[in-house]
């Protein structure tokens, strides 16, 4: 929902329209964080709160490694989560 452009603010975007994508699923968010270099866990069975939609499709959380255990960014390219 945070990516979705077919979501509203209201329904759960936190970015602009113009950098959002349509249904991103959890694996394609998985796969690109990954490509780029960063650990990725992805926990299947979560589901965002706000999400009507209760398929499959619309499940899973990415979570992301963004600084190592001494605070230092992982990857120096991204320095901070914006």
């Amino acid at each position: 929902a945070y990516l979705n452009n077919k979501k509203t603010i209201a329904e759960g975007r936190r970015i602009p329209i113009e950098k959002a994508v349509e249904n991103p699923t959890s694996t394609e968010i998985q796969d690109v964080c990954a490509a780029v270099g960063f650990n990725v866990l992805l926990e299947k069975n979560k589901m965002y709160p706000r999400e009507w939609n209760r398929d499959v499709q619309y499940r899973g959380r990415v979570r992301i490694q963004l600084k190592q255990d001494d605070g230092n960014p992982c990857l120096p390219q991204f320095p901070t989560r914006e």
